[in-house]
């Protein structure tokens, strides 16, 4: 069986990566992030009514607006 996560887009710059999935067994999009210099990661689930491409390029602002600053941290360590 192939993995439910398909990707869709990715991108990096200065260590960050960013990639766009497609969740096939929510039928819903991500955003996955991970910064190889501090060694965080976190992931942001596109929000009912919003662009994929805007969470895509502004990853950190919705990051800021739908975790919780403790999931931040602990995605970190």
């Amino acid at each position: 069986m192939s993995s439910p996560l398909r990707e869709l887009d990715h991108r990096s710059t200065d260590g960050i990566d960013v990639t766009m999935l497609w969740d096939q067994l929510e039928d819903r999009v991500l955003v996955s992030v991970s910064d190889a210099k501090t060694g965080e990661a976190f992931t942001v689930p596109v929000p009912a009514g919003r662009r994929a491409y805007d969470v895509f390029h502004h990853p950190y602002a919705y990051a800021a607006a739908t975790c919780e600053p403790r999931d931040l941290m602990a995605a970190g360590s």
